[in-house]
């Protein structure tokens, strides 16, 4: 008798067999132009990627990609595919904006992007504080100090200290960031009667020369000498632990050096160097209620500390605990 054996090699897909997974595959290689990146960026393995792509350029009879010592280059087809699923993808993200904006409850998920400074030293109460009054929504905090695109859900809201907020995002400025001039304690007991001219000599801290869009930053680059700018740090967070630990002196944001009771004014928040705090969103997220709901507490929350965000008020171990205000610091 003869028996026969089912085949387990993979039968070739045609044209009708294209899913939009495979554009995806696609897509992802054109973007990377290397296999073992694109199966990460997909969640895949290279072999199955390999596999898949040989699948698919044999359905549809081209080559999608040449073979190069510096990875794969899209062909004219491929390149036309990749774009095709680049379109097909901007599509169902909108779809998606669009029914996150129709939702009737406040739950789910929500993306929330900012940097490391605002959320160490200013936005995680208010986060807690937030989950605590809507248990059912949960938080996924992306650190960046690049712009996300808002536009491909990257995250849902972006929480950001700039003048000039992008004009495809809408939402609320929170409040004005001040900077002032921050000596250690220690060195100034009375910081009143500090004049900056006789601070030129002294030893600064900055931040690095990436940061020269900031007005302080720019500022001591003017004023102070190379030399004596002793230490330069990549991130805002840095600069009052700098301060603290007697390096130099230097601008910091009052809602960080305000709460540190090591630190102490050495001058008034200049309004030349502060910058708007803003919470922003993209025009299809506006209506959405889990979103609008974070917008709100956020605004109404931050709006109550805007005399730490602004300057308005100074903690120093020279006057205690008590607020005051920087009239002539």
């Amino acid at each position: 008798m003869i028996t026969t054996t089912k085949s387990t090699t993979p039968k070739s897909v045609t044209t009708k067999d294209l899913a939009w997974d495979d554009f995806r595959l696609i897509k992802a290689i054109a973007e990377r132009r290397a296999l073992p990146a694109a199966a990460t960026s997909l969640g895949l393995n290279h072999s199955t990627v390999f596999r898949r792509l040989g699948q698919i350029e044999e359905a549809l009879g081209v080559k999608l990609f040449e073979r190069h010592r510096s990875g794969y280059v899209a062909t004219p087809a491929g390149d036309e595919m990749a774009q095709l699923a680049e379109r097909v993808d901007s599509d169902i993200t909108a779809f998606a904006r669009k029914l996150a904006g129709q939702e009737i409850k406040p739950a789910g998920e929500l993306r929330v992007t900012t940097n490391d400074t605002l959320l160490v030293d200013l936005l995680t109460p208010v986060f807690a504080a937030f989950l605590t009054q809507c248990p059912d929504i949960r938080l996924d905090i992306l650190l960046s100090n690049q712009s996300l695109n808002l536009s491909k859900r990257d995250a849902d809201v972006a929480i950001r200290a700039t003048d000039n907020p992008p004009e495809t995002l809408v939402g609320r400025r929170a409040a004005r960031i001040a900077w002032a001039l921050y000596g250690r304690a220690s060195e100034f007991s009375d910081a009143g009667d500090v004049g900056i001219e006789s601070l030129w000599e002294r030893n600064w801290v900055s931040l690095g020369d990436q940061f020269t869009m900031l007005r302080a930053v720019r500022y001591l680059s003017q004023h102070v000498a190379p030399e004596r700018i002793v230490y330069k740090v990549n991130t805002v967070l840095g600069l009052a632990e700098a301060v603290e630990a007697g390096i130099g002196i230097g601008f910091v944001p009052c809602f960080i050096a305000d709460t540190k009771p090591g630190l102490t004014r050495l001058a008034a928040p200049d309004p030349g160097f502060a910058a708007d705090l803003w919470l922003l969103t993209h025009p299809d997220l506006r209506h959405s209620p889990r979103v609008r709901l974070f917008l709100d507490f956020m605004a109404t929350e931050l709006g109550r500390m805007k005399p730490l965000i602004e300057g308005d008020r100074a903690i120093s171990p020279r006057q205690g605990s008590s607020p005051r205000h920087n009239t002539a610091e």
